[in-house]
């Protein structure tokens, strides 16, 4: 027994390499096979063996190995929503997506994991804002957002504010505002009493004051009335 044991103890590592080998739960085991990967589009496997979904793993932002969960580049996709839809997400993994509630749940139930934002503007500048731990919680609660530990990359801190928070679609609202936020700001998020970024919303160009605050906004660095060129969600295990 002791010997069977024994056995059992090394075996274990070697079958959960293996396993994470052939389903990779999130985009740092796929950087664990090979350092050399780039940034694209992989599969992995958040929920299990049966479960595989294409994400974009980006290989090169302040060490890589993240997930991204959410991209807005060129206003290709329809972010304005209904719930069903940001459960389970929504557009294509090589261009603008979201990657869907339910995955982000079961991706965030068996490690924990760190948060980055990037942020672009339409003059070429990037900045970022990035947060130490970053969990979702199951539908039965909302899809609670759990957010902490701001590192200000030159962004500011637009997202600690919506920490806690339930999300909220123009079809079900569970919001803090006596409205539906999500209908007022033409997006889908954690929105508070509502928000101070709006990452969902429509993809506008810039500075523009014609209808406030509906862009896809980062309200502690450009304020509510500039739309971002391109902003990213991603998420990797904390080491």
């Amino acid at each position: 027994l002791q010997l069977l044991s024994t056995l059992l103890l090394l075996l274990v590592p070697l079958l959960s390499s293996r396993a994470a080998s052939l389903f990779p739960h999130d985009c740092s085991d796929i950087y664990k096979q090979d350092t050399v990967r780039p940034s694209g589009v992989y599969t992995i496997y958040p929920i299990g063996p049966l479960s595989g979904i294409q994400v974009f793993c980006d290989m090169s932002s302040l060490g890589g190995r993240w997930t991204v969960f959410q991209r807005r580049m060129d206003g290709s996709v329809n972010f304005y929503r209904p719930w069903a839809y940001y459960k389970l997400g929504f557009g294509n993994a090589a261009g603008e997506h979201w990657l869907g509630l339910e995955n982000l749940f079961h991706l965030s139930q068996k490690k924990r994991f760190e948060l980055l934002v990037i942020v672009e503007d339409f003059e070429g500048h990037t900045v970022y804002a990035r947060y130490r731990w970053f969990s979702v919680g199951p539908e039965s609660l909302g899809y609670p957002l759990y957010v902490s530990g701001f590192i200000d990359g030159g962004a500011g801190d637009s997202l600690s504010y919506h920490n806690r928070q339930k999300f909220s679609t123009f079809d079900i609202d569970l919001d803090n505002y006596s409205l539906n936020c999500a209908k007022l700001f033409l997006g889908g998020f954690w929105y508070n009493n509502c928000q101070r970024t709006n990452p969902n919303g429509v993809y506008r160009w810039g500075a523009d004051d014609t209808i406030n605050s509906v862009g896809v906004e980062w309200s502690t660095w450009k304020g509510h009335n500039y739309s971002l060129k391109a902003i990213s969600f991603m998420m990797r295990p904390v080491q």
